[in-house]
């Protein structure tokens, strides 16, 4: 029978939650276990998809075009079990749900409430589907106090009374600020938002403080004592300089044993953590550097390029190089000068995104690679502006541009109306709802004979995730690939391009699909792997 791990957070946002689950999920499977990872998340919002990155950050998207959040990104890349539908859900949807039912009468006329009928929906989706893992592991989103929150944290304490003895485990994250005025650690956050989870009902077996310097005994006591947590199950989390050396830190200071324990356990198998330890050497010892021009909307926040962040330092972890990125908002790309800030980068990426807001500084960054061999990565929205600058500069028109934009003469860009699903034709229109109505999700497409993309993937037909409203008109194909921009990959019916690239040029793709997606530390997304070759090169040139 599957046992359960919920892991909720106390004190502030933001103290690494997902990364905690993630790692203790790639903990479990390193000591031969089988895991599945989920998040709760107490937003109103149905899902992500239509949030802004500065709200949010970036909307993962599953094999099954559900639109997630970021944390599923982490468990991807930490345990590699491709996420799905069932594993990630929020009280938008749970109230949905339930409105839909009462609305069919499903609740036989009775007063439909928070207790029983919401805490059953969350306590249903909890325990569904779960294909017979060892541990499923459910972070609850947010920090404990919180009003949104209070009905998952009141469904897994009951799930805590409902299912036998040694099948549900608590963990609880927190902080251990350090005071410098004072010059010492700060145990009260910890020991009062142990005392609210207490007050809802759930004791915590296990602590993981947050922490900048190693806990020491005596505040190791204390916050055992105050908080009825066994010594031992009082695990710190310091900072690490790599995310991919927390599952080793963590399990050097005693967590997932902690975890095993509480669970009755008696008998630990040993952990072998050889892949986690080889990504951790390649990532400290690097031979060499390239920069990395990440030209978007919203660099100033992290969490918006999340998983384009980590595939660019899984390039640089398969090619022995560190990765710096150079984080360009595209609105300050305006002219001449403005373009000098690309003068010393090794390579320019453009990533996705949406809106006229900074496009026109992502055309010109299109066109400064071009015409300065500096190696180009166009994902999604940025092929689409690749497109745009090479039809503009190379055939002439003025006037190209994108149909998400307003009206134009020249629509090089248009808005996808139909596509072809598993389940059948997928069709939308200007009126459609916002809210999960894009190409969303796993498509395939074919890749040209002899073109580079071929031979970087190694392979005639691939599999990627996409996220988009928006395509390429092939109606400008011909005219595009005489001029030298050549249309590499498309889907199978040969309807909706996927892939173009410049053959003269030293790198230059664009791709309709988000690579980024699927690149793991420990298996790195081959295209991201070949961009920082690319780059590697351009840097021994200048």
């Amino acid at each position: 029978m599957t046992q359960y791990i919920f892991i909720t957070g106390g004190v502030a946002s933001s103290l690494g939650k997902g990364l905690t689950s993630a790692a203790l999920g790639a903990l479990l499977q390193a000591r031969g276990y089988t895991v599945r990872l989920r998040k709760l998340d107490p937003y109103l919002n149905v899902d992500p998809g239509t949030m802004n990155p500065f709200q949010h950050g970036e909307v993962f998207v599953t094999d099954d075009g559900t639109e997630t959040d970021l944390d599923l990104g982490h468990y991807e890349r930490f345990t590699d079990v491709p996420s799905t539908v069932d594993d990630n859900i929020t009280t938008g949807q749970i109230y949905k749900r339930i409105i839909d039912k009462e609305r069919k009468g499903k609740y036989l006329g009775g007063t439909v409430q928070i207790i029983p009928h919401v805490t059953d929906e969350i306590k249903e989706f909890i325990l569904s589907d779960n294909g017979g893992v060892d541990f499923c592991l459910c972070e609850i989103g947010g920090t404990v106090g919180d009003i949104e929150g209070l009905p998952f944290i009141e469904a897994i304490r009951q799930l805590g009374n409902d299912l036998p003895t040694n099948k549900t485990s608590f963990v609880h994250l927190t902080l251990l600020p350090y005071i410098a005025a004072a010059g010492e650690v700060k145990t009260k956050p910890t020991q009062h938002s142990v005392k609210e989870l207490r007050s809802i009902g759930i004791q915590p077996d296990i602590l993981v403080c947050r922490c900048d310097r190693n806990i020491s005994p005596s505040d190791r006591k204390k916050i055992s004592i105050f908080c009825s947590v066994p010594e031992e199950s009082v695990i710190q989390a310091i900072d690490v300089d790599t995310i991919y050396a927390a599952p080793k830190d963590l399990k050097d200071n005693g967590f997932d044993a902690a975890v095993l324990r509480s669970l009755g356990v008696k008998k630990i198998p040993k952990v072998n953590l050889s892949k986690w330890n080889k990504v951790v050497k390649r990532i400290r010892n690097y031979d060499g550097k390239v920069e990395i021009a990440v030209v978007g909307k919203y660099v100033e926040l992290n969490d918006a390029y999340k998983s384009l962040f980590e595939a660019l330092s899984h390039g640089g972890i398969s090619n022995n190089v560190k990765v710096e990125i150079k984080r360009i908002d595209s609105e300050t790309l305006k002219d001449k000068k403005s373009l000098t800030k690309l003068n010393s980068v090794n390579g320019i990426l453009v990533p996705g995104g949406f809106g006229q807001r900074g496009s026109e500084g992502k055309i010109l960054s299109a066109k400064y690679a071009r015409e300065n061999n500096i190696p180009y990565f166009g994902i999604c929205f940025g092929m689409q502006m690749a497109v745009i600058e090479a039809a503009r500069n190379l055939l002439g028109m003025k006037n190209a541009n994108s149909t998400e934009f307003g009206k134009t003469d020249k629509p090089i860009v248009g808005l996808l109306t139909e596509w072809i699903k598993d389940t059948g034709i997928e069709r939308r229109n200007e009126n459609s709802d916002y809210g999960g109505t894009m190409r969303l999700g796993s498509y395939p497409a074919e890749l040209k004979k002899g073109s580079r993309i071929r031979r970087i993937y190694g392979k005639s037909e691939i599999v990627e995730r996409h996220r988009h409203r928006y395509e390429v008109n092939l109606s400008y194909k011909d005219d595009l690939e005489k001029v030298g921009l050549k249309f590499v990959g498309m889907s199978p019916d040969g309807l909706l391009p996927e892939i173009i690239e410049i053959q003269d040029h030293p790198w230059f793709i664009g791709v309709q699909f988000h690579p980024e997606l699927k690149s793991r530390p420990f298996n790195p997304h081959p295209l991201f792997s070949s961009f920082i070759d690319a780059a590697i090169i351009h840097a021994r040139m200048i």
